[in-house]
């Protein structure tokens, strides 16, 4: 018998054929290697999108997360006050700067960073150099709560919006409200290039570092000349195609994943009660763990 999968988000493209289009034009201009009008355009757009100043297009939003932290200064050594409910991702790239991740449980609500827990961590650890919050599954955190915490102990916010794109909170786009934002092009995400990432913020001189650093950290001469350690990062001209034709669609899908929330609400509204729970996960690295929920450490 033949097995039928039902893909959780599987990738698909626009109806209209937008992504071909953007492809064919690089072709046809024979830039199909990394840079070129489409990358320009793509960071142009989504920074439009989202209400943020600049943007870098990189390979992943992975390496977003990397140069975020990277350009804050994270180095061997600090500490980096991370969501403990997320993908390996967010945390991967503080251990890429020799940082130690402190994980911040998760309240109930949202299922994301507890400001509560937050509050205490900087209690125990009053200097870390940067926290990250996680918009886990596309809800929004508590970032006001989490921001305010943030300023007032002067260390940067950097938002993994990579499931958040289009979530606004309170007026603004998920992945604005810290230093540094980061969205994801994964073929699982809301919009897809089939891999790539986007780093935003308003900060104009460290996004150009950022690029600057993610294109190997070459030197503007007519030789190669390196003077720091660099990345193979930038996106590809074809793969922004791919994204800046998704793009146009995104407020689509964004109808669509409303109509979806509607159905199954109307499915379960004769279900009094649907609780959610998280739990605390023991941590297999020697990071540090805050728990929120049952008060101890672990």
């Amino acid at each position: 018998m033949e097995s039928k999968k039902i893909f959780l988000s599987s990738p698909h493209m626009s109806e209209e054929g937008y992504e071909q289009e953007y492809i064919k034009e690089a072709f046809d201009t024979n830039w199909v290697a990394p840079l070129g009008e489409n990358v320009n355009k793509f960071e142009e757009e989504i920074a439009k999108y989202v209400g943020s100043k600049h943007a870098a297009a990189l390979s992943a939003g992975t390496a977003a997360i990397h140069m975020a932290f990277k350009a804050i200064g994270v180095e061997k050594g600090d500490i980096v006050f991370c969501q403990a409910l997320t993908f390996s991702a967010t945390v991967n790239p503080i251990i890429y700067q020799n940082g130690t991740p402190v994980f911040i449980d998760s309240e109930k609500e949202t299922w994301n960073m507890d400001p509560k827990a937050l509050e205490k961590a900087f209690e125990k650890y009053p200097n870390p150099k940067a926290v990250i919050v996680v918009h886990l599954y596309g809800t929004p955190a508590k970032i006001d709560e989490i921001k305010k915490i943030c300023d007032k102990h002067k260390v940067p916010l950097v938002e993994d919006a990579a499931e958040s794109l289009g979530t606004i909170y309170k007026g603004r786009q998920t992945g604005t409200i810290g230093k540094y934002g980061i969205y994801s092009f994964n073929g699982n995400k809301i919009i897809t290039t089939s891999g790539g990432g986007m780093l935003v913020s308003d900060d104009e001189e460290r996004i150009a570092k950022v690029r600057f650093w993610s294109t190997q950290a070459r030197e503007k001469e007519r030789h190669y000349e390196h003077k720091e350690i660099g990345y193979n990062y930038r996106m590809s001209n074809i793969v922004a195609g791919i994204g800046r034709g998704q793009l146009k669609v995104l407020d689509k899908r964004i109808a669509k994943k409303r109509e979806i929330y509607e159905t199954y609400k109307k499915g379960f509204s004769d279900i009094k009660e649907i609780e959610m729970r998280t739990r605390a996960r023991r941590n297999k690295t020697k990071s540090l763990v805050i728990s929120n929920f049952n008060k101890r450490k672990f």
